[in-house]
């Protein structure tokens, strides 16, 4: 009985030693929920435990600790994984080193702290990232104009920002459903709220907000917008001091001269555009290229661009995918115009025969910003009252990838710059 018992004790190191990290592939042939992996990632990071991203490795896999509580949870939520043993996991380590590979590991170390700018009556379809957060299991918290004017965005290491019009003409809306029962709420709505926060005007307030979110990223925030929250920022912030609302937004003329005093010093990302001064037209600038697009649905695809993970490991961290290549979708900002954006910052995704880009990401003081155009990658032209996307129809998805990508950045061991 002591000999088995012996031999019962070794057995068990034996295989505790061989299987000690668990590989969450992310390629295309072995991930059965890419979308679900992140989540399990996050979970892990929560309980304190650091993670390695494998950048460029089968799709920019994660190396966990192994554990039975690890194993199961995969299993519960439909995450395909692999028990390595420790021998195998150096292996991979080492392939990833070589000055040959470009790839890298990059250490996760914190769980980040989430929190979505977004109206409190909005459901979490309204927006794609709220969804891809729920469907992936992955806490965040909704605040809006109040919490951020009160300076409460300090208490969050990642900012997603809604679809929302920070330049207080309520979507650019107007033309298309002034007379909708929802336009008439929103804007009583977005009314009162301005004025119980001390503003005669919702583009005043949406300014201050926009300035607010701004110092976040000068600080050292994270901050991801989509759709219209992306140029509609840009111009809130170019536009200080000027008033660019037409009466039926604010109440009073704008200021004939607007365009002359947009100062494009102020921006994250675009410069040299121009407003679209009519009121009834579904567009804010010169900056989107949703009405310039001759691009058919079944051709409408963008490609990632190609960076070096071991000198650029923040942008190969932004564009990891099982494919480089990433279906297109419409959104009322879909894509940038590829002359409008600042040399300073950089072309994630471009559709380069249209000469726009899709997913550019920039540096703001000790901060980063991503803008990713369009409204939800597995929805081509959504429109208002449509559906909301079912994500368990698309748990491989790479256009949502690309937003989880973004939300697993700030948990990164920051490196010391190689130049």
């Amino acid at each position: 009985m002591r000999k088995y018992l012996l031999l019962a004790s070794i057995l068990f190191i034996s295989l505790n030693a061989l299987a000690s990290n668990i590989l969450i592939p992310m390629d295309a042939e072995s991930q059965k929920n890419h979308l679900k992996a992140y989540g399990i990632t996050y979970w892990v990071l929560a309980k304190q435990q650091k993670v390695q991203w494998l950048l460029n490795y089968r799709g920019g896999s994660f190396l966990l600790p192994d554990g039975d509580a690890i194993r199961k949870e995969c299993q519960i939520r439909g995450v395909s994984f692999e028990v390595l043993s420790s021998a195998q996991a150096e292996s991979i380590l080492d392939e990833i080193s070589s000055p040959s590979k470009n790839q890298d590991a990059v250490i996760l170390e914190k769980a980040p702290k989430i929190a979505v700018y977004s109206p409190k009556g909005n459901q979490p379809w309204d927006d794609a990232v709220t969804m891809v957060l729920t469907y992936a299991e992955i806490p965040y918290v909704t605040i809006y104009d109040e919490e951020v004017l009160s300076d409460k965005l300090a208490l969050y290491d990642w900012l997603h920002l809604h679809h929302e019009d920070f330049t207080g003409q309520y979507g650019k809306f107007y033309g298309s459903y002034k007379a909708a029962p929802w336009y008439i709420e929103n804007k009583k709505k977005s009314e009162e709220l301005a004025n119980k926060l001390g503003y005669s005007k919702v583009s005043e307030e949406k300014r201050d907000v926009a300035l607010k979110i701004k110092n976040y990223v000068i600080g050292g925030g994270f901050m991801f917008a989509m759709c219209s929250a992306t140029d509609s920022f840009d111009i809130a912030l170019s536009a200080e001091g000027v008033d660019i609302c037409e009466p039926m937004f604010d109440g009073d003329a704008s200021d004939p001269s607007y365009q002359s005093q947009i100062d494009y010093k102020k921006t994250f990302a675009f410069t040299n555009f121009t407003l679209e001064r009519n009121p009834s037209i579904y567009e804010f600038s010169s900056i989107d290229m949703t009405r310039k697009r001759q691009i058919a649905k079944e051709t409408d695809y963008f490609s990632l661009m190609d960076f070096s993970a071991k000198w650029d490991p923040v942008p190969t961290m932004l564009c990891q995918n099982h494919t480089s290549l990433v279906k297109g979708f419409m959104g009322q900002t879909t894509s940038f115009n590829r002359f409008e954006i600042k040399p300073t910052v950089l072309v994630l995704g471009e559709n380069k025969i249209n000469n726009e880009a899709r997913y550019i990401h920039g540096i703001k003081g000790k901060g980063f910003f991503t803008f990713y155009g369009g409204h939800d990658p597995e929805d081509y032209q959504h429109r208002v009252g449509d559906p909301k996307t079912e994500l368990e129809l698309h748990p491989t998805s790479p256009g949502y990838r690309l937003i989880l990508n973004n939300v697993l950045f700030p948990a990164a061991r920051k490196k010391k710059k190689k130049t």
